[in-house]
């Protein structure tokens, strides 16, 4: 068996976890890691004990990189992947797959023309907590499900962020930078979006840094600060989802789901494991009884999980001949719900979700990401 080779491109604060996780995997090997700050490839490469460093056109020429792991910012995600696939490599690239429909369903073709493929956070929806969570919603825990409901509240990362604009920015904003990781959960759980409709605001058009060398300083908001979605699935589904940097109360991961005979609350969406808990209904009510509902634990499997959990994911569906979880496609569609919302804020009308995406495959039993397969 040989470890398969991995190239990085984006050496950011980011990388530091893709690098301890996918060194810990056996299937995966780091070759090589590139960024446009090669002192800062350098740097990484020393500290992680990888090889080579240097650009991104190195990392692409490299012949034992047979996957390229993508964590550039947002913005340059497609340009980096295209590179990768015209290079003869599979991709790996962090949430979201790119900005706009048409440069990421053109991605999609180029990777299908060449035969490789694309894979896209976020790749929590590989871990324990939320496939032990969908697996028990599946075999019927809680009977047909009817809707869900999702949220994130927190008052936004000027709070913490020495350099905060760029999440307030276009490309950005709670939609789309914590959005991916709630939508692509719902999709996962009830297939393609059919429709959303969506009210957005900006609790002010400036907002102030609070930390760091530019504290003081004020920087525009060019998006919705707080954006509320109710979406239609093509099944029958429907969820309402809170995001909001606007909010005096934390509140982050909230995600449940309700059907016919319980409702069950399922681990944050932008963690790997958590909380898996149901409740029954309460059945007949008469004078005197408590409205109290106890909550039952679902009991899971648990293993080693962080982010490169995807990759890890893509690296053995290559090898064994079956589809990967978090998929380009998947990315894809959950981009288009997430513009669609946008789009619904800004116009106050209803918008239908042109594309689709096949049904999420679930990670296969037994799945151990330190055991060697490849």
């Amino acid at each position: 068996m040989t470890a398969v080779g991995i190239g990085l491109i984006g050496a950011g604060v980011i990388s530091d976890t893709y690098l301890e996780n996918l060194a810990s995997f056996p299937d995966t090997e780091v070759l090589i890691i590139g960024d446009l700050d090669q002192d800062r490839a350098r740097v990484q490469a020393e500290k992680h004990g990888v090889p080579a460093h240097g650009s991104a056109d190195d990392v692409l020429a490299h012949p034992d990189v047979r996957l390229v792991v993508n964590l550039t910012i947002p913005a340059a995600h497609i340009e980096v992947s295209r590179a990768a696939i015209a290079a003869g490599k599979h991709v790996w690239s962090e949430k979201p797959l790119g900005l706009d429909r048409a440069s990421a369903t053109s991605l999609l073709a180029e990777a299908d023309a060449a035969e490789l493929r694309v894979g896209s956070a976020p790749d929590t929806l590989l871990g324990p907590g939320f496939q032990a969570a969908r697996r028990a919603i599946e075999e019927g825990l809680i009977g047909r499900p009817l809707f869900a409901h999702t949220a994130f509240q927190t008052q936004g990362p000027d709070l913490w962020h020495p350099n905060p604009a760029f999440l307030f920015a276009q490309g950005a904003g709670p939609l789309l930078d914590m959005g991916p990781y709630y939508f692509s959960a719902l999709v996962s759980l009830f297939g393609s979006v059919d429709r959303v409709a969506a009210v957005g605001m900006k609790s002010r058009e400036e907002r102030e840094i609070r930390t760091g060398p530019n504290a003081g300083s004020l920087f525009p908001v060019e998006v919705p600060s707080t954006i509320q979605v109710v979406t239609a699935f093509e099944s029958g589904q429907q969820a309402h989802s809170l995001l909001s940097f606007d909010s005096a109360l934390e509140r982050h991961g909230v995600l449940e789901v309700h059907g016919t005979e319980g409702s069950i609350v399922l681990p944050d969406p932008n963690r790997f494991d958590g909380r898996i808990e149901f409740v029954r209904p309460l059945g007949v009510l008469r004078d005197g009884m408590s409205f109290e509902q106890p909550w039952i634990e679902v009991e899971h499997r648990e293993y080693e999980v962080g982010r490169g959990l995807g990759a890890l994911d893509m690296v053995r569906a290559i090898a064994e001949g079956r589809p990967h979880v978090a998929s380009g496609e998947l990315g894809l569609h959950v981009l288009d719900v997430l513009l669609s919302a946008q789009e619904s804020a800004q116009t106050g009308e209803t918008v239908a979700v042109k594309s689709s995406v096949a049904p999420v495959p679930l990670v296969p039993e037994g799945f151990d990401p330190l055991a060697p397969t490849v």
